[in-house]
């Protein structure tokens, strides 16, 4: 009987190994598309990363030509930016305190 007991244990563990390798070789299939998922992304960054420089060589070519400066333009785009994000932030202050008064 000891004989059956073993051969059961080892089918058992068998059973657990096979289970384990399907797992493992799945996950190093999903990590393998997430590698090649990363590396397209990269690949995609990287294109826009160029046109943007082209575009913006392009933007500096006819401000230039027209007369804009764009750093002061920008600078206050910026500041506008920031304006309008600190008046949010007090705009939802400002609110829950007068709703603490009215009560």
């Amino acid at each position: 009987m000891g004989f059956g007991d073993t051969a059961k244990k080892i089918q058992t563990l068998a059973d657990r190994a096979e289970r384990t390798y399907k797992k493992i070789s799945e996950l190093r299939e999903e990590v393998d598309e997430t590698q090649e998922t990363v590396i397209d992304t990269s690949e995609r960054v990287k294109t826009l990363e160029n046109e943007m420089a082209e575009q913006r060589a392009v933007l500096d070519a006819v401000a230039e030509e027209v007369g804009v400066d764009l750093e002061r333009v920008s600078t206050e785009a910026h500041i506008t930016d920031a304006e309008e994000g600190a008046a949010a932030s007090d705009g939802g202050d400002a609110d829950d305190d007068a709703g603490e008064d009215a009560a």
